[in-house]
């Protein structure tokens, strides 16, 4: 049986690997490009087939890269996977800065897109006007849940959308930076444009209780912002209620209007990988990327851990040499952060990527930066920060799921873009989208997933995809559309945590 050319790719002319976009079996002829290669064992979708004899110590290249090198002799034909490839990466690495090649071109046409947002006092721009209650520490986490329950089956309008809790195990015994970046992360929800007024709940006798926690905050609005010490009040329910009754008629004097795409601050993050993410939904999002940042818009990209191995397609990005600087020094303090727990710093890539068809970080971190697309790195920023500049930022952060959505959403971006290749239902604090890299996952898990970059393997241009997905994140921004993760109530927050807890 000789299989169709669509059941196959070959990333870059130098790969010496072929990827399944399908189940092959051993024993079944196999065709690309003119070259047809017998399968000495099954091979699974996502799976990397060695098209060339590969020796003792040889790279294995994919995406015009080597993503580890041969511990064995590999024949034609031969699935390539962790029983016969290592990484090439070890320790701390040295670069040399080097004046970028290329920049995304801005389209400076007078009508840019638009969609409908809502534009608030201070100049930010929200895709959607909620109430938030932050709780300072996570004894209060039912509390706040209660009362987002309560509150919701009260206020109703057509230019609201609802009360959001976020529950987090933190804000009490915790030391220096660990409190700070809970305060960090904190602050900027509290700050978040998405949120059209805003409850900070504390308890009274935690670390960061709330006269403390407003030197984070800074300047607010006290119509906006509203505070209450739960242990200072008879009924936290009634009190509660009564913040939020108030907060309703100021978010309400909100109502959506047309705002330039370029308002929009956009996160780019990958979870659960296969072997189509740097195939289908990761060059999607750095396509759809390009083209928000050549409207002059703002993209985040983080999982620093994630980059290992491919920081330097990054670094060659670099805006100038400063900024140049600044990512070798994200990269290289991230790698401390491993050795200071005595972890191996190349420990990535998680069972799932594996089974999923991915062998070596440096294969996933080749994929994941396609997120970023082709854009000059405009920025880079601690965790916890706010995003400071339009174009492409890096921002501090680890591969996690659940803590790399929240500090984007924290750095200010309305909306998180969330490949997968495995699925999960996990949503953050704003809208997420997640778009699948496969066509069997996005049928397979309709309440999960919001968007197929499968097609892309299946006949249609990234061209043509890149428009389809640009015109749906327009929608979603101005709530025409809502992402699974709202409709089913997947909104979740989780905070980075690095220090000793008393």
């Amino acid at each position: 049986m000789m299989a169709t050319k669509q059941s196959l790719i070959q990333i870059h002319p130098s790969d010496n690997v072929w990827i399944a976009l399908e189940d092959f079996k051993k024993g079944q002829s196999i065709e690309q490009g003119g070259l047809t290669v017998l399968l000495r064992e099954d091979i699974m979708r996502g799976h990397k087939i060695a098209i060339k004899p590969i020796s003792f110590g040889e790279n294995v290249v994919k995406y015009g890269f080597p993503i580890g090198k041969a511990i064995q002799e590999i024949e034609v034909g031969t699935l390539i996977h962790s029983h016969n490839l290592k990484t090439n990466l070890d320790g701390e690495l040295s670069y040399t800065y080097q004046p970028p090649k290329k920049s995304i071109s801005t389209n400076e046409e007078i009508n840019l897109p638009t969609f409908q947002g809502y534009k608030r006092e201070n100049g930010d721009v929200g895709v959607r006007n909620e109430i938030w209650i932050i709780n300072t520490v996570g004894c209060i986490n039912k509390v706040s849940e209660n009362l987002a329950k309560m509150a919701n089956k009260i206020f109703d309008a057509d230019n609201f959308d609802g009360v959001q809790s976020f529950s987090h195990p933190y804000g009490c015994s915790q030391l220096g930076d660990d409190l700070v970046y809970t305060q960090k992360i904190l602050s900027n929800l509290v700050h978040h444009p998405n949120a059209g007024g805003v409850v900070v709940l504390g308890l009274g006798c935690e670390n960061n209780y709330i006269d403390l926690f407003k030197n984070e905050i800074g300047a607010y609005n006290p119509d906006r912002v509203k505070f209450l010490s739960v242990q200072e009040v008879d009924d936290e329910m009634e009190e509660g209620m009564e913040l939020i009754t108030n907060l309703f008629q100021y978010v309400t004097s909100f109502h959506r209007e047309e705002v330039p795409v370029s308002a929009l601050k956009i996160g780019l993050k990958c979870g659960g990988s296969d072997g189509l993410s740097g195939i289908t939904a990761n060059p999607l999002v750095g396509s759809f990327s390009d083209k928000l940042i050549g409207y002059h818009g703002a993209t985040v990209l983080t999982e620093v851990p994630e980059m290992f191995g491919a920081e330097t397609i990054l670094m060659e990005r670099a805006k100038d040499e400063e900024i140049f600087g600044d990512i070798v020094n994200l990269v290289n303090d991230f790698k401390q952060y491993f050795i200071k727990y005595n972890q191996p710093v190349y420990e990535n890539p998680s069972p799932g990527n594996k089974e999923g068809g991915i062998t070596t970080l440096e294969e996933k971190s080749l994929g994941c930066v396609q997120k970023g697309g082709f854009a000059p790195v405009n920025d880079v920023i601690p965790y916890g920060s706010k995003l400071r500049k339009n174009g492409l930022t890096l921002l501090q952060g680890p591969g996690n799921d659940l803590v790399s959505t929240t500090v984007m959403a924290a750095s200010g971006c309305q909306i998180v873009l969330f490949t997968t290749g495995r699925g999960t239902p996990f949503g953050g604090p704003t809208p997420t989208v997640k778009i699948s890299t496969n066509t069997p996952l996005f049928e397979r898990k309709k309440n999960w997933m919001d968007f197929n970059a499968g097609t892309i393997v299946e006949g249609q241009s990234m061209s043509q995809v890149t428009n389809e997905f640009f015109n749906y994140i327009l929608d979603v921004a101005s709530g025409t559309k809502l992402t699974n993760n709202e409709v089913f109530g997947f909104k979740e927050i989780a905070i980075f945590k690095d220090g000793v807890t008393m």
